[in-house]
């Protein structure tokens, strides 16, 4: 019933204002009628807003602070009611040795603590770990696994923990981590002695590879050890370590099909193909990885030519925009319809390689699944649409988290920042127990898992606090520290110092010129990119075709600039192991000391005094523009 206006009885309007009001009435009922639609879409329309304009720089700060909770409410609780096992069971509040029995997590989290600035308890964990772990046991352990998780943190932690430049340098540490490393990677040595380089899965580290070992790896297990080991022979200057890798990888490579895709699991003694499924995912994924980083922090061509040819491939026939399938190698048959989690890490690699356009897609399309549950199953079927039998479980993977920070690095896009808060939000009310996180067992129900892998420390919370801080204003070693870093596989930083990252140029440094007979002279031209997109060793190519990479313009040729001298020279300072500049002409004489920045491969070195990163000082307002 309408209610009618209580004055209408007494007073009678002039002719003319009843006309007019009978003319507007439609009007204003039209008008209210909008009114009300528009009331009804309002929530679309703020949701869409909100979406649009991602995360506030208040709230970013905020949900950065709470993944640093996140991270110490795991930590304190591996410490507590785990250390010194591997890993921390979060259910019961208790601890399990998962891997070799060598405090995994602990060792895993080093440079994390480092990343969030927590000097005294980085200190204390990097002490009790030089004083206290030993590689002489009668353990048989994942080569691959030990080699990302362990020699990894170790060579990490070392780098930081041994230079003044990084802000967090202990003054009481004497190469401790790096003589750790050294002998834990010769224990696993023996693994390597096969016909085809290819290294077996397993190794003891007392006894070397048991008689009875399986002669059958996976091509991520052989072809993932490159950046551990290499670095590891460029800072003892011992080149076995990166020689049998580099082995391991051309071994692979040769047996690629002529599709130029590799399966996922051979024989290390026949070379013969025992699985012939052909993806990025599940036992290939970090080969693809460790090709393009291999040359972005090693300026091999090698590894940047079998990447180019591997990347061309993968994109011709394995994408189905925006999803990736497993084919037959040989045929390119499409054997499994399948996106499983480990996928996820490729949008992140397409980043680094400069191929925006389609990690955006396929982001899009792998964190749609992890909208739907919560988190992303180890399998989904792209057929069915529904979760995979027997691969419902989220084991706190990092792959999606982590190609989220990348894309975010590179696009500045809010939509990341709201993905990474849908992350987290999933994280803390999914996965949370009271002694850290656990394992989902089934992504439909939420169910529990009274597990925890080290693994959720060094790479889960890394790359959401990373996100957070890049988003308001980086105060962290990655992006305002002295050099360029690169993930492993693992996530853990490996820093393009000039003793890593140009061991086969050697440029003179001050104060070291080799002498005559020591080196030979070569000069070279600097191929430097001005690209304003370029970000932490990727440069973005809004206009190529994603199938391929022209050769003139993808990472260009290895730089260097002036005199550059082969061959080691003796007896280098830390200063002049981490300032570096080259010689302006041929006339060694006549060499005036600049300070330069110099490109070279992708990575930043920097220039004669390095920049002394503090963790409680913010350097982001010189950083901001250059970002």
């Amino acid at each position: 019933m309408q209610r009618q206006n209580p004055k209408a009885d007494h007073v009678i309007a002039p002719q003319s204002q009843y006309t007019k009001s009978l003319v507007m009435e439609p009007f204003t009922q039209s008008l209210h009628f909008l009114l009300f639609l528009l009331i009804l879409l309002l929530p679309n329309i703020l949701v869409h807003r909100t979406l649009a304009d991602g995360v506030t720089t208040e709230e970013a700060g905020q949900l950065r602070d709470e993944v640093r909770e996140m991270f110490y409410h795991a930590f304190d609780g591996y410490m507590e009611n785990a250390f010194p096992l591997d890993e921390l069971r979060p259910l019961s509040c208790g601890g399990e040795d998962s891997l070799g029995g060598y405090a995994l997590t602990l060792i895993d989290s080093l440079d994390t603590l480092a990343l969030l600035g927590d000097r005294e308890r980085f200190t204390s964990s990097v002490e009790w770990i030089g004083k206290n772990i030993q590689f002489d046991i009668n353990k048989t352990v994942s080569v691959f696994e030990t080699s990302i998780r362990v020699l990894g943190g170790l060579l990490s932690a070392h780098l930081i923990a041994s230079d003044y430049a990084t802000g967090m340098k202990i003054p009481s540490y004497d190469n401790q981590l790096l003589n750790l490393a050294e002998d834990l990677a010769r224990r696993l040595l023996p693994a390597f002695d096969t016909p085809t380089g290819i290294p077996y899965g397993s190794v003891n580290l007392l006894h070397g590879v048991d008689e009875h070992e399986s002669k059958i790896t996976s091509t991520a297990g052989g072809g993932t050890l490159t950046l551990e080991f290499g670095v590891l022979s460029r800072l003892i200057n011992d080149s076995i370590f990166e020689q049998v890798t580099k082995n391991a990888v051309l071994g692979i490579w040769a047996r690629r099909s002529k599709l130029n895709l590799v399966g996922a699991h051979i024989n290390v003694f026949t070379g013969e193909w025992t699985q012939k499924d052909a993806g990025i995912g599940t036992s290939i994924d970090s080969f693809y990885e460790y090709l393009l980083k291999a040359y972005l922090l090693f300026g091999d061509e090698e590894y940047l030519y079998i990447f180019q040819e591997s990347y061309a491939a993968a994109m011709h026939y394995l994408f189905n925009d925006p999803w990736y399938v497993e084919v037959n190698m040989d045929s390119a048959a499409i054997v499994w319809p399948l996106f499983n989690s480990l996928q996820a890490f490729w949008p992140g690699l397409q980043v680094l390689a400069g191929d925006i356009d389609p990690a955006i897609r396929t982001h899009a399309a792998f964190f749609s699944v992890w909208k739907r549950y919560g988190f992303t199953p180890e399998g989904f079927n792209l057929a069915t649409l529904t979760v995979q039998h027997g691969q419902k479980s989220y084991p706190l993977r990092p792959e999606l988290i982590e190609s989220t920070y990348w894309l975010y690095k590179a696009t500045r896009d809010p939509r990341y920042l709201a993905a990474g808060r849908d992350m987290v939000a999933s994280l803390q009310f999914g996965a949370r127990c009271p002694c850290g996180y656990c394992h989902i067992s089934d992504v439909e129900f939420h169910k529990k898992e009274d597990h925890m892998e080290s693994f959720f420390l060094a790479e889960t919370v890394k790359y959401l606090w990373l996100l957070f801080d890049l988003a308001v204003g980086p105060e962290n070693l990655v992006e305002n520290g002295p050099y360029k870093y690169i993930f492993s596989t693992e996530g853990h930083l490996l820093p393009a110092t000039p003793q890593i990252s140009l061991a086969k140029e050697h440029c003179s440094y001050f104060g070291a010129y080799c002498k005559s007979g020591d080196s030979k002279e070569k000069s070279d031209t600097l191929d430097v990119s001005d690209d304003p997109q370029e970000t932490n060793g990727s440069k973005v190519f809004g206009d190529r075709s994603h199938t391929g990479f022209p050769s003139d313009s993808f990472l260009g040729s290895i730089p260097a600039t002036g005199l550059i001298k082969q061959g080691f020279c003796p007896g280098l300072t830390h200063g002049q192991k981490y300032g570096i500049t080259y010689l302006a002409s041929e006339d060694v004489s006549t060499t005036q000391k600049e300070s330069t920045a110099v490109q070279s491969h992708s990575v930043v070195v920097v220039s004669d005094q390095p920049t002394i990163y503090s963790p409680s000082k913010s350097q982001s307002n010189d950083n901001d523009a250059q970002t």
